[in-house]
């Protein structure tokens, strides 16, 4: 009987616990409550998103039947202009053409290079003409030693992309460029800029 007195004031004490209200859980015991803090859920601030731009880098090395050679390495951060630095010795002092051709087949030397590249089909002209061929570069100047060293910018010789000019040819010439207002025959196609004098196929290189 002991048993089941003591069992009954159990339940009997279970049942006089009150239902919690809403942030707070109560007792029948003296009147004590426990107060429960709301729960709160916070989010990390936003981050901007940051995007590094993709470098890329090639190089041509030119080399042709005379005594011209030269290196020629090429950069472009992601959608930006590529930059041309360009080291060519053994030329005669004064301007020479200086040109991106369509191939890079160099079987039959700088000839086999073929026209410039040209993928909107337009006319020669100069560097900063509306209408000029994407490979016409202008021409590039020899000190009295026969050395050229100059950086080129263009907008028109991307590394990446439907016209990427990796796997083209970059070809010096033996005379200087008209830039397609000589008036000649071939002033509308090759600015008169003569013979081929060295050439090189663009390569990609390490970043």
């Amino acid at each position: 009987m002991a048993a089941t007195a003591s069992v009954g004031v159990a339940m009997a004490s279970v049942r006089g616990l009150a239902l919690p209200s809403p942030g707070t859980l109560r007792s029948s015991f003296a009147g004590s409550s426990l107060r429960q803090s709301p729960l709160s859920f916070s989010t990390p601030s936003a981050r901007p998103l940051v995007v590094f731009a993709a470098t890329k880098k090639a190089v041509a090395v030119l080399k042709g039947n005379s005594k011209v050679e030269g290196v020629v390495h090429l950069t472009q951060e992601e959608g930006g202009p590529t930059t041309v630095k360009v080291l060519i010795s053994g030329l005669a002092p004064g301007k020479h053409g200086f040109h991106l051709h369509e191939f890079g087949d160099t079987t039959n030397g700088c000839l086999s290079t073929g026209a410039h590249f040209n993928p909107k089909g337009l006319t020669h002209g100069a560097p900063e003409d509306d209408v000029r061929h994407a490979g016409d570069l202008g021409n590039v100047v020899a000190d009295d030693k026969g050395v050229v060293e100059v950086t080129i910018v263009d907008s028109q010789i991307p590394l990446s992309g439907t016209n990427s000019v990796v796997g083209r040819a970059l070809v010096v010439h033996e005379l200087e460029d008209d830039l397609g207002k000589g008036g000649h025959e071939l002033s509308s196609t090759t600015g008169n800029a003569g013979g081929r004098l060295a050439c090189g196929v663009v390569g990609l290189t390490p970043n």
